[in-house]
């Protein structure tokens, strides 16, 4: 006999129990944490502290630890708080929030005050307002604890073996919120064939940042064999990169500042011209205005952050009028350039060719 598939609310009614069960044993374990912490068993393990111990062999975050040492620290202090748990009002994790603001408030703690906020909350929300009673009890202590997070920020960058560039850092709440805040409108889907995970998005956001939606302002050497990808020619030379390839100088030189640069067999400057401006400002000004934003179908990246592309690239012969020109973001820029997408103008209207797409069929054998 097949057991019947529980209801939606038989499920549900089994996760609150459950999870009840969690919350108490939760609890059971910070009080039995407290009193391992008491013993000599950690030190004579080998470890440095309780907590450490708990880390490795507990398989737990620091935080979950310290969670655990605040509950049964503070249980004492709120006694009305572990009854409501017990009740099913709150969770395990509004009693940890109330333990370490309990910890954190040195004795200006008031369970009567949190608890109704408790309550009424989710466990993030409540979160957010025992910050809010933090400061408003001892508002020096919070600026404390908010400049040593803020003297504990970094950015290490260091460069790997094939060129990439490894980023690691820690911004203290405030800087994290302004990059994020920066970061959020660059790292939206663009429009179609946008399969590009989060982190990949959150990564060209920071690329588009940095460059501030301007042209490329760095220097790319290369010969006019590289710009035309000609068989044999040498790869682009960039600061702080390996050698670029032909696809990726060719993007680049759609929309940036030319340079004439002649070198003898020696690589002695024998001439240099003044840099030009492939796509000028009166140009650029009248492509914003009449593209707007990107023109792949499907996405709207502002024109502020746009290249402007060379439908038929000016190395090939192509001319530098709004005829030729087109705005694409960075994205779909190298798609095209890197990704061997085409695009085709037809009544001002713009197509995307994939690079796998063929027209018409191969011809039989005569």
């Amino acid at each position: 006999m097949v057991d019947p598939i529980p209801s939606g609310a038989e499920i549900a009614g089994r996760l609150i129990a459950l999870r009840r069960s969690i919350d108490d044993l939760e609890v059971e374990f910070a009080r039995l944490a407290a009193e391992f912490d008491k013993t000599s068993f950690w030190d004579l393990e080998g470890y440095n502290t309780a907590a450490d111990w708990m880390r490795f062999n507990c398989h737990m975050t620091s935080h979950a630890v310290y969670s655990a040492f605040a509950v049964a620290a503070s249980e004492p202090e709120m006694p009305a708080t572990m009854g409501a748990m017990r009740a099913g009002d709150i969770g395990y994790a509004h009693v940890a929030t109330m333990a370490r603001t309990a910890v954190d408030t040195r004795g200006a703690f008031d369970e009567e005050k949190l608890l109704p906020l408790a309550r009424t909350n989710s466990p993030g929300k409540f979160f957010h307002k025992c910050l809010h009673y933090r400061h408003s009890v001892d508002a020096a202590a919070y600026n404390r604890d908010q400049e040593t997070l803020h003297e504990q920020r970094y950015l290490r960058l260091s460069t790997a073996a094939d060129g990439c560039l490894l980023i690691n850092g820690l911004l203290d709440p405030v800087g994290g919120a302004v990059v994020r805040k920066a970061l959020e409108p660059l790292a939206k889907p663009s429009g179609q064939h946008d399969d590009r995970s989060r982190e990949q998005r959150y990564a060209d956001a920071w690329v588009d940042l940095a460059g501030g939606g301007k042209p490329a302002s760095v220097q790319v050497t290369a010969t006019i064999e590289t710009v035309k990808s000609l068989a044999g020619a040498s790869a682009g030379e960039m600061e702080f990169s390996p050698p670029i390839s032909a696809k990726t100088v060719q993007r680049m030189a759609c929309d940036c500042s030319v340079t004439r640069v002649l070198l003898d067999q020696d690589s002695v400057v024998l001439d240099m011209g003044r840099s030009k401006r492939v796509v000028a400002n009166a140009l650029r000004t009248a492509l914003k205005i009449r593209d707007g934003h990107c023109q792949w179908p499907g996405c709207e990246r502002t024109a502020s952050w746009c290249d402007g592309h060379h439908i038929v690239h000016w190395i090939d012969g192509g001319p530098t009028d709004l005829e030729n020109l087109v705005l694409l973001c960075k994205r779909h820029h190298r798609m095209v350039h890197e990704g061997g997408w085409q695009l085709l103008r037809s009544d001002g209207n713009i197509t995307t060719v994939a690079p796998t797409t063929t027209f018409g069929l191969a011809r039989a054998p005569d």
